[in-house]
């Protein structure tokens, strides 16, 4: 009889420790989703600011260009 209570326990504390093990597996997915997510946003942003540096960039080198263009006729006059 004891045997048998000894086993039921065990099986208890088995099932409850599995029900802890798989809970906090869901929260830990679902917090993973959430960094997900809010990382996506961050990457676009940045992605985003790196198209316009880039943009910014290539003005500035067109400008340049004109400036050195410009200097050069002066200096050839």
């Amino acid at each position: 009889m004891l045997e048998r209570l000894a086993v039921i326990l065990a099986v208890f504390l088995q099932a409850a420790g599995l029900v802890w093990y798989v809970s906090t597996l869901h929260n830990n997915v679902e917090l993973n989703m959430r960094e997900i997510a809010r990382h996506e946003v961050r990457i676009a942003k940045l992605e985003e600011t790196s198209q316009q540096q880039a943009l910014t960039m290539a003005r500035i080198d067109e400008n340049i260009k004109s400036i050195r263009s410009t200097l050069e006729q002066m200096a050839a006059k």
